[in-house]
């Protein structure tokens, strides 16, 4: 999900929720507040906690939630966690590889198993060694998949083989996510369950109708869709996300094009290239009367995630 800011810098409770009302409303299968597309590190503490009260309330129990919650040391992760774990409504949580600090591998499996360890919520490992500066390996992740609340694992390394790899490593009750828009097709005929997804934030119905029809062996509609929004997919990431993404949702009219510090708006050329993408992909219809801007994004992902 992105968050929403408003002009003066504030989140957009209001477009939040809309968009939370609007994704679910599109079929997605579950919600991911405060990853790096919400930009979580923006947030401040007191924030983080009201926003992902906001998600659950607005998603009123349709949909499971799995709430962006990392640290780079072991304690804080594990007090972030037992926070959310106070909030009725989470489901668990996505947790990335401690970033900056660049453990070895029995240090990100004993940093996991930590936070695992000292909740009752369900955690998803988050392998986004592009951001955190270290690789989760599959000998690893195979080890994490044994821990009981440990129940999948978000794949962002970029490497299809280092992601095969992981889900023949895997027992079958691990599910294995495509982190990467641009590989959730190729993840999915491997043996990934669905896809957290960055352009789903601006077409989620599409999204879900793709992942559904690859887990559904109908690959012919599923690669039609791919290749119909790949160029959106692709989009996404010609400045850093979430800017393009939330340049999108913009021009949508679901949320202000607002960003905290580092993150700007897209410059003008990324701009124009974004808007012809959306009205040639024919995105632009109005949002529904009596519906302020949305603002927040989901994953889609396997019915049964």
């Amino acid at each position: 999900m992105v968050t929403p800011f408003l002009s003066n810098g504030d989140v957009d409770w209001q477009a939040l929720k809309s968009l939370v009302r609007w994704q679910i409303e599109s079929g997605i299968h579950f919600l991911v507040p405060t990853g790096s597309t919400g930009e979580a590190c923006a947030l401040l503490e007191s924030e983080w906690l009201r926003l992902v009260s906001v998600v659950v309330e607005a998603a009123e129990g349709r949909v499971p939630i799995f709430v962006g919650c990392s640290h780079n040391t072991s304690r804080q992760a594990i007090d972030r966690v037992k926070k959310l774990q106070a909030i009725p409504g989470v489901d668990g949580v996505l947790t990335a590889n401690p970033y900056y600090t660049k453990p070895t591998q029995e240090g990100q499996y004993l940093h996991f198993r930590a936070i695992a360890e000292n909740t009752h919520l369900q955690v998803l490992l988050y392998n986004i060694p592009s951001r955190t500066g270290i690789n989760l390996l599959p000998e690893t992740t195979a080890r994490l998949a044994e821990i009981p609340n440990v129940v999948g694992i978000k794949e962002s390394s970029g490497n299809l083989q280092q992601i095969t790899e992981v889900v023949h490593a895997v027992p079958d009750h691990f599910k294995v996510f495509a982190g990467d828009d641009n590989l959730a097709l190729p993840i999915l005929s491997v043996g990934g369950v669905g896809v957290i997804s960055v352009a789903a934030n601006a077409i989620p119905a599409q999204m879900t109708r793709m992942t559904d029809a690859a887990l559904n062996h109908d690959w012919t509609l599923a690669r039609q869709l791919y290749r119909k929004y790949y160029p959106l997919i692709i989009g996404n990431f010609i400045e850093p996300n979430p800017q393009p993404v939330k340049c999108v949702l913009a021009l949508m009219g679901r949320i202000q094009e607002e960003y905290r510090l580092p993150m700007l708006p897209v410059v003008p050329k990324t701009k124009a290239y974004l808007e012809k993408l959306v009205h040639e992909l024919g995105l632009l219809e109005p949002v529904s009367a009596g519906k302020p801007p949305v603002t927040a994004v989901t994953a889609a992902a396997s019915p049964n995630a």
